[in-house]
């Protein structure tokens, strides 16, 4: 007769058995770790501490560097690469990239000053159409990026090319002089008008800041806020940072990247209108057209954003445009070669690329 076994023979196995729950504890980070660690959560920290440095450099070898008027002048330099910046930065932090700014921001201001004069409209209906334009622009190239699934260093390359050459055909190679602006249509360089601090706007009396300082510090507080503060940003972060986990957890992924094409092209329409101001006069061979893509570009690596995307702040592209305005300022008041300015900036870019991969391990 088979015996049944009791329930306490299953118990007195566990005679003498700890009775402790299962314990995990994180391994003790180095200090260098705790450095990446810290680096990864403030992006912007790596750009300060070059900015600082290089302020302090330059100001130890030209007193006069620590001027008031010399940061007024570092600030209009950068007032139109730094709102191209911003919609660099959009586009960069999904993962992307638009070589395209620079033709957009020069066409538009071709747009804005032709429509004034060749076709007499008001001019502050023409800066509308203008702005208009350009996020037009920038909703074709989110449109050819996120429905038709194409590479956006193709797109931008070639809508680049498309949009420069448009801009010479529909120009005709004419430039509005700033004398005609002024007379017939001043809110077109209402951007380049100043504002005097501890002065009375003589000269040499005073620091003169353009209302174009004004709204690109406006500019980056304002993405700065979206970005880190509101559902829309954060969706921007997580396009960026995993496509199809982004989609999988309900992200609206061609919504949002549609979304920040279009802004990036409004955006480089705010800077075709900031650089009537600036420049004074309508160009359509204005430098910016070719150099602002990568000037942009250099602001957004070396201001801390991944090329990767879905890391980085608008902050750190506003320190990186100043620390190139820094650079070309100090190396020019020191007097040395314009030729170590690129150098310099050069070796910036790679530094930043390889501390960026560096913070990626973590």
């Amino acid at each position: 007769m088979a015996q049944t076994k009791q329930p306490s023979d299953f118990e007195s196995g566990l005679t003498g058995a700890s009775d402790k729950v299962a314990e995990f504890s994180e391994p003790q980070k180095t200090g260098l770790e705790r450095l990446q660690d810290w680096l990864h959560r403030t992006p912007s920290a790596v750009p300060m501490a070059v900015l600082i440095v290089a302020i302090v450099a330059f100001g130890l070898l030209n007193g006069n560097f620590f001027k008031p008027t010399t940061l007024s002048v570092i600030l209009q330099q950068i007032a139109v690469v730094g709102i191209l910046g911003c919609a660099q930065s959009l586009v960069i932090i999904t993962a992307g990239i638009d070589l395209s700014v620079g033709a957009m921001a020069v066409f538009c201001s071709v747009l804005m000053g032709q429509f004034s004069f060749r076709y007499g409209i008001p001019a502050e209906l023409s800066i509308v159409l203008g702005l208009a334009c350009g996020t037009a622009m920038g909703a074709a190239n989110g449109f050819l990026v996120s429905r038709m699934r194409l590479p956006p260093f193709i797109v931008t390359l070639g809508t680049w090319q498309i949009i420069l050459a448009t801009n010479y055909i529909f120009s005709r190679n004419e430039t509005i002089r700033s004398s005609a602006i002024s007379e017939e249509a001043p809110a077109l360089r209402f951007w380049g008008n100043s504002v005097t601090f501890f002065g009375d706007g003589s000269r040499g009396s005073g620091v003169s800041v353009l209302y174009a300082v004004f709204l690109l510090i406006a500019l980056v507080a304002l993405l700065a806020y979206i970005l880190r503060h509101t559902a829309w940003g954060r969706h921007v972060y997580a396009v960026g940072d995993d496509l199809e986990a982004a989609e999988l957890s309900g992200v609206r992924t061609k919504v949002v990247l549609t979304q920040v094409y279009a802004l990036a092209g409004f955006f480089c329409a705010i800077a075709g209108w900031v650089m009537i101001g600036r420049f004074g006069s309508v160009s359509p061979s204005a430098s910016t057209g070719v150099l602002g893509n990568i000037q942009s570009i250099t602001a957004v690596v070396i201001g801390g954003i991944s090329l990767f995307g879905g890391r980085g702040s608008i902050i750190g592209m506003f320190l990186g445009a100043l620390i190139v305005g820094v650079f070309e300022m100090g190396l020019k008041m020191v007097g040395t070669d314009p030729q170590w300015t690129y150098l310099l900036i050069g070796a910036l870019i790679i530094s930043a690329v390889a501390v960026d991969q560096w913070i990626r391990k973590v």
